[in-house]
């Protein structure tokens, strides 16, 4: 019998492990005996010089030749994350143990004003006339609630983005990956939905959806942003102990 968590974390659009922060320092505190895990997609952080796949498929490919660890592990997935967990656990149902689904979306289940909320798409458009470093500050103030006005952080932001650059083509393809991901059947593994109320980029009902039409467990957040790993990162990390204590 499997003794002790090995956790993988996978991360959503144009960001990486670094963008994890907090987190996982919070989740290594609950779990001090844990494995954790934080792969890069193609495209992002390390892997930037690499070109992002089109599919979820292909990205869920590219982190099963990361891990490789002889054991089912524990995904903990954000954004379009979730949707490459929801792949991995569909099609290699044995590689898992668990997963955390945290503010994600599938067609058809959720219609696409509430996959990318339309109070958002003033900004986002605006965004492709951005630099890349004024793009930090646009995704800052999308996906955060706490700490749109924290300066350190996007600092510590616009380094990475020039440290490892996300490009155009690849920013394109994980665009198209999401959009066209399509939820599979359930898969048979225990799951904790979790949404954050505040999110002005994703919807939370797309979270309240896929809950119900999989009739699993769910937690939601009030006021957090649809980073709430970010934004909430001890209450995410304590709501993932108490769940993970009774599966």
């Amino acid at each position: 019998m499997q003794k002790d968590n090995c956790f993988v974390l996978i991360r959503g659009l144009l960001r990486e492990a670094r963008h994890w922060g907090e987190f996982t320092d919070d989740l290594r505190q609950r779990f001090p005996n844990a494995r954790i895990l934080t792969p890069d997609l193609p495209g992002n952080g390390r892997l930037h010089r690499l070109t992002s796949p089109n599919t979820i498929a292909a990205m869920t490919e590219a982190l099963r030749e990361q891990i490789k660890v002889g054991i089912p592990v524990d995904l903990i997935a954000l954004s379009m994350g979730g949707m490459v967990a929801i792949d991995w656990m569909a099609r290699y149902p044995d590689e898992i143990r668990s997963s955390v689904l945290i503010n994600t979306s599938a067609r058809p289940l959720s219609p696409f004003y509430r996959r990318l909320r339309w109070q958002s798409y003033p900004r986002l458009i605006s965004m492709l006339c951005h630099s890349k470093q004024q793009q930090e500050q646009d995704i800052l103030s999308l996906t955060s609630n706490r700490h749109r006005g924290d300066s350190e952080l996007l600092s510590n932001w616009r380094q990475w983005q020039r440290q490892c650059p996300v490009t155009s083509y690849s920013a394109r393809n994980q665009l198209r990956a999401a959009a066209n991901f399509t939820l599979p059947p359930r898969p048979p593994h225990p799951m904790l939905i979790v949404a954050s109320g505040g999110d002005r980029l994703v919807d939370c009902r797309c979270s309240r959806q896929l809950y119900q039409a999989w009739r699993t467990d769910y937690r939601q957040h009030d006021t957090a942003g649809h980073d709430l790993a970010l934004d909430e990162p001890a209450w995410l990390a304590d709501s993932i102990k108490q769940w993970l204590s009774i599966h």
